[in-house]
């Protein structure tokens, strides 16, 4: 089976910083490629919403949003006592983890559409919906129960992947598949093109991560291979067995779990518990979780999705 020229792409990001050559993206070209991405899959997913009848969409939606808020609380307590870090530190690291990646979530769906594995259209649904519940979730760890407050919810609801996705899926589930045809060739056709520019740049940043790794130590780098591992697989049997979707709906559903927050979390947690390490979550999230799950966790998600 031929490696998919995505995970290439990332990789050689990661094997171009390590060697110190002097590639790098332009911050408004990668804020550009940041902006295509969110909208891209806001679009497709709302355009496929259009088709589906609204019972079908509800109890993964609510099954998702709760996830999404109980995942932090469920990771917090390994981090405070088996990683060892502080409660503002632990907080904002499950925020990360709480949270989704949607380029984890993109490279997920070529993946599936390569070995044409159909998915239940709604999923981007789920991806939008839960963006926000996990960062919402390590708040309030960090406060120890208190409230959040105004400002840090205008924050996550203001926050531009919340605001692209859930504004795409909007549009798309307006204008349907006829207005949807003109703006094809460029969010659609050129998605896959445009994504592996996106993991080029990505790779260049995890390559320049790991120092940040070798600080915080290694019992955090296995948090960031057993969390998504464990999570990915439970949120396929879960999808499955409970939500009742297909092996490709599943499998998104697992890696929804499984991945991490790089984008929004580490804004809205820079400005909610600012005396938090910031480099513990992106580090961990960017540079072991993410590439753990491009190069072996999702192909082993699909593998499970298919014996379910």
């Amino acid at each position: 089976m031929p490696i998919d020229p995505l995970v290439l792409t990332f990789a050689l990001g990661v094997a171009a910083r390590l060697a110190r050559s002097d590639l790098r993206f332009p911050e408004p070209v990668y804020e550009a490629l940041s902006i295509y991405l969110l909208l891209a899959i806001g679009l497709k997913g709302g355009v496929e919403l259009s088709h589906q009848p609204l019972s079908h969409v509800a109890l993964p939606a609510l099954f998702a949003v709760f996830a999404g808020f109980a995942l932090p609380f469920i990771l917090f307590p390994a981090l405070r006592h088996v990683v060892g870090l502080t409660r503002t530190d632990a907080s904002s690291v499950a925020a990360h983890y709480g949270s989704v990646s949607v380029v984890t979530f993109a490279i997920a769906t070529a993946y599936l559409q390569q070995r044409g594995i159909p998915a239940e259209s709604f999923m981007p649904v789920l991806l939008a919906l839960m963006e926000a519940p996990g960062i919402i979730a390590g708040v309030i760890l960090a406060r120890s129960g208190g409230t959040a407050g105004a400002p840090v919810f205008r924050e996550v609801a203001a926050n531009k992947g919340i605001v692209l996705l859930a504004g795409g899926i909007v549009i798309g589930w307006i204008i349907g598949s006829e207005g949807y045809a003109p703006l094809k060739p460029l969010f659609g056709d050129l998605f896959r093109g445009l994504l592996a520019l996106y993991l080029l740049e990505l790779g260049l940043v995890v390559g320049g991560r790991f120092a940040d790794l070798r600080r915080a130590g290694m019992r955090l780098v296995t948090f960031a291979v057993i969390t998504p591992l464990v999570m990915g697989a439970t949120g396929v049997g879960l999808g499955s067995w409970l939500l009742g979707l297909s092996a490709g709906g599943a499998v998104l559903f697992g890696v929804l779990l499984a991945s991490a927050s790089y984008i929004a979390a580490p804004a809205a947690m820079r400005m909610a518990v600012p005396e938090a390490n910031p480099a513990l979550g992106i580090s961990a999230a960017l540079a072991v979780t993410f590439p753990f799950n491009v190069f072996i966790n999702i192909p082993l998600l699909v593998l499970l999705g298919g014996m379910l």
